[in-house]
């Protein structure tokens, strides 16, 4: 975010002045050229982000309480870097930044699961209350949609892998659980079910492509509308279409 030495923000802004002029004037001579608009976009996007972010991701003048309250300064240093991140997350959508994706690796385990996994909830647990928490107190998940999801569920299956004694499960794309909340999310739902086992859904069984279209109703917009004309044809976001899963609608 910040500019090499002996850069100031001024002399960026006169750079990207003196480029835009350029650019502007490559666009009279080729007014057809769309790509010419997105790259000026892109241009003063990045110096906004430049010029604006350093005070969003300083955490420095958080109260003491709202620290502690997403686990900032754990000693499991996990939890500590799930916190910051967690808390940046409240912190951009107060600065009005639309779409924000927390990221928590380390869930692809296929041996001694229940040690893995159970190590990643441990860290995520109080960063993920601390954001919930603080999103209600600050009014803003009236107004944000928060969608809990990973990329796959798992087998119920316990194979032995590797030839040695641990045990692991598989991915599974039949099944997987997930939560949403705040925005026009539905509260306090259970909207479908698997088998006894955990390994297919059996009840409210969409694909992955419906929850999408679902997700993009609940922010408004219609997957059937909203439409892109690429390589000759219009895509949607969903790529073929899908329908909208009535129960996540509240």
């Amino acid at each position: 975010m910040n500019p090499p030495a002996g850069v100031t923000p001024e002399q960026q802004r006169k750079n990207l002045d003196l480029l835009g002029s350029l650019n502007a004037i490559h666009k009279q001579r080729h007014p057809d050229h769309d790509e010419l608009d997105a790259r000026i976009q892109s241009y003063e996007l990045a110096f906004r982000m430049q010029t604006e972010m350093p005070g969003v991701v300083d955490l420095s003048k958080e109260p003491v309480s709202t620290l502690e309250l997403y686990g900032v300064g754990d000693p499991n240093p996990e939890v500590d870097a799930i916190a910051k991140r967690c808390l940046l997350a409240r912190r951009m959508v107060e600065a009005g930044v639309r779409f924000v994706q927390v990221i928590v690796g380390g869930w692809d385990s296929h041996d001694y699961i229940e040690n893995a996994h159970g190590t990643r909830i441990t860290a995520i647990d109080m960063p993920m209350a601390g954001l919930m928490k603080d999103l209600k107190r600050t009014g803003l998940l009236e107004e944000t949609l928060v969608v809990w999801a990973g990329e796959f569920g798992r087998s119920p299956d316990n194979g032995l892998r590797g030839g040695g004694k641990a045990w692991g499960r598989d991915h599974n794309a039949k099944a997987m659980p997930l939560w949403l909340a705040g925005g026009d999310a539905p509260r306090g739902r259970i909207v479908g079910a698997t088998d006894e086992v955990g390994d297919s859904a059996v009840e409210v069984v969409h694909p992955i492509k419906d929850f999408h279209v679902t997700l993009l109703h609940l922010l408004g917009l219609d997957d059937a509308r909203l439409t892109y004309f690429a390589l000759g044809r219009d895509k949607q976001l969903s790529q073929t279409g899908g329908e909208l899963v009535r129960e996540l609608v509240a």
